[in-house]
């Protein structure tokens, strides 16, 4: 037990049942090769003895080999490093051949003398160098897939970690230009109009309360995202007045549905910051729910010098919800509009 557990947490794989399946196929097979004229002539006396002798010839064939492929694998860990294992393993065969074969003759020339058979050299040493390669070859490609997994999976940890550090960090800015731009609305709102001051300062609050309280949230109900984006719509109608328009149609649905929290947010920024705002020009951004998803849509007016744009926040979302829904976010840009289709999220209380 100590020498399976030993060979699983070096190799990485648990061979206890293979050992016990193929060891007996083996033995068969190579019984059936080493003796087949005895089991053509049924010649079951003969079977009865050459049988356990395979069964044994093979069991020690077996479990040598997957010595020497263990103790391979411990020099020469890598997965390019096939060839040095394979070197290894051909060696460590020639040594196995020797000392089990002649010590197997030898061993049963005593103990049944009377029951010996005559093998052809080049047959025994072709069969049992076709045993161990076998034996190599089955280790060697369950220690690729298991190695292989395993990266997968490490990559895989990878890029939900670097995707989860993105999130983060724009979780935590909501952004500064936004605050900033805020908190300059609040200056010239005090003393024009305090009643409405007050106002923006609670809207403000819910928007960054709502912040906190979605952080370690993966998916949320699309009702309490909209409560947070008119809280949001609040700030912005503030700052742009008339020039920003905001439709709401169709947001209400039957049957909850969730979202990954901040996306709204994120796509009003995206398009507040690269679209022209002005009286000639107001920007429209629209939500609605069509076809089970969620589509948010500006009319598309870039402006000729926009801040520089990593894409970070529009790749983030798609990376976000693929790691909850197996549908993709589509971005499609027309000469008219800017729009962004979300796939919604059947139980929003589901967790990554």
């Amino acid at each position: 037990m100590k020498s399976t557990t030993c060979f699983k947490d070096a190799i990485g794989f648990d061979d206890r049942l293979m050992i016990v399946v193929g060891i007996p196929i083996a033995g068969v097979i190579v019984s059936l090769v080493l003796f087949g004229q005895d089991y053509l002539d049924r010649d079951w006396i003969k079977i009865g003895y050459c049988l356990p002798i395979s069964m044994v010839y093979t069991s020690l064939f077996w479990l040598a080999m997957r010595r020497v492929y263990y103790m391979a694998w411990q020099r020469f860990p890598a997965l390019d490093q096939i060839k040095h294992r394979l070197l290894w393993s051909f060696a460590g065969f020639l040594v196995t051949y020797v000392i089990v074969n002649f010590g197997l003759d030898f061993l049963f020339r005593r103990l049944f003398p009377a029951q010996q058979q005559d093998l052809n050299i080049v047959v025994e040493f072709v069969v049992s160098m076709v045993l161990s390669a076998l034996v190599v070859a089955i280790y060697e490609a369950c220690s690729f897939y298991t190695q292989l997994t395993a990266a997968i999976r490490e990559k895989a940890e990878l890029e939900r970690n670097y995707v989860s550090s993105q999130l983060e960090g724009l979780r935590n800015q909501v952004n500064p230009h936004f605050l900033f731009n805020s908190l300059n609305t609040l200056v010239y709102l005090i003393p024009e109009s305090p009643d409405k001051a007050v106002s923006f300062v609670q809207k403000m609050s819910k928007v960054y309360r709502y912040v906190l309280e979605s952080r370690d949230a993966d998916v949320i109900p699309l009702e309490e995202e909209m409560e947070f984006l008119n809280a949001y719509i609040f700030l912005l109608k503030e700052r742009f007045g008339d020039n920003l328009i905001v439709q709401l149609p169709g947001t209400t649905t039957s049957t909850p549905i969730g979202i990954v929290p901040l996306t709204l947010q994120m796509l009003f920024e995206n398009a507040i910051k690269h679209n022209i705002i002005s009286s000639e020009k107001p920007l429209t951004i629209e939500v609605f729910v069509e076809n089970n998803r969620l589509i948010v849509r500006n009319n598309l007016q870039r402006k000729n010098q926009v801040m520089d744009s990593t894409g970070v926040g529009l790749q983030n979302i798609k990376d976000r919800y693929k790691m909850v829904v197996d549908q993709p976010v589509e971005v499609i840009i027309s000469q008219q509009y800017f729009t962004v289709v979300l796939p919604t999220i059947g139980s929003p209380n589901n967790k990554i």
